[in-house]
């Protein structure tokens, strides 16, 4: 019943081509438009709103919500990083997803990338460099993230980047899993310069070996997930 009132209001919101931030109609209405009780319209509400449907505002009414994918990247994070800690193969699994989605993509940004993209990049791993070039310099988790984030940027797809968003928060979440001795931020430069000059280039096999060869390096430094019985660690950022 729940479920089925819930589906009754998002069919209300598509027949109507609301977009985020219409009001939608009151609780009152909605008992009559729907033919059920007021704690049956507050409770599929409510639920809409966990999901990013809707926003309840009180005081104010009910508007159409955001309608972003926080909801499943909070959850595919949790899942990722609870996981791990109860010694499963999670974070491995993660990596290989985003691994498979970004060597897809790669071929589509090769030779295409705009010119003010391509500074940016440029940009971004002479930042690297500079991270990288003290005795015991290492690349800023930020700059690996803009990095992937302006790669991307051109193909103008709000879910790819939300998606990698949740692929980047799970990961770093549990960054200190890594093997004890950290990357050589040197070998981090060099990995993400080859991508760029790969899709420069247009030569979209060397784009594809390059992506390959940065998360085949990632991955051979994550330690094997160890069963945690008992942790103080905190899931917050």
């Amino acid at each position: 019943m729940a479920r089925d009132i819930q589906e009754r209001i998002k069919k209300l919101i598509i027949d109507q081509r609301l977009p985020s931030g219409a009001s939608l109609p009151t609780e009152p209405e909605l008992m009559e438009l729907l033919g059920v009780s007021r704690n049956s319209v507050r409770e599929a509400l409510k639920a809409l709103q966990a999901m990013g449907i809707v926003e309840i505002r009180h005081g104010f009414g009910t508007y159409v919500g955001p309608m972003s994918m926080a909801p499943m990247i909070e959850g595919l994070t949790f899942r990722t990083v609870a996981g791990h800690y109860r010694g499963e193969d999670s974070l491995r699994q993660l990596l290989e997803l985003r691994e498979a989605v970004e060597t897809g993509l790669i071929a589509r940004l090769a030779g295409r990338i705009p010119a003010a993209d391509l500074a940016e990049l440029d940009a971004l791993v002479d930042r690297m460099d500079a991270e990288a070039a003290p005795a015991d310099g290492e690349v800023r988790a930020e700059t690996d993230r803009a990095f992937h984030a302006t790669l991307y940027r051109c193909l103008g797809n709000q879910l790819l980047g939300e998606v990698m968003e949740a692929f980047w928060d799970a990961f770093h979440r549990v960054r200190t899993d890594l093997v004890a001795v950290p990357q050589d931020p040197k070998i981090t430069c060099r990995q993400h310069r080859e991508i760029l000059d790969a899709v420069r280039s247009g030569d979209v096999l060397r784009a594809e070996r390059a992506i390959r060869e940065h998360f085949g390096n990632i991955r051979t430094r994550l330690t094997p997930p160890t069963p945690v019985v008992a942790s103080n660690r905190s899931y917050d950022r």
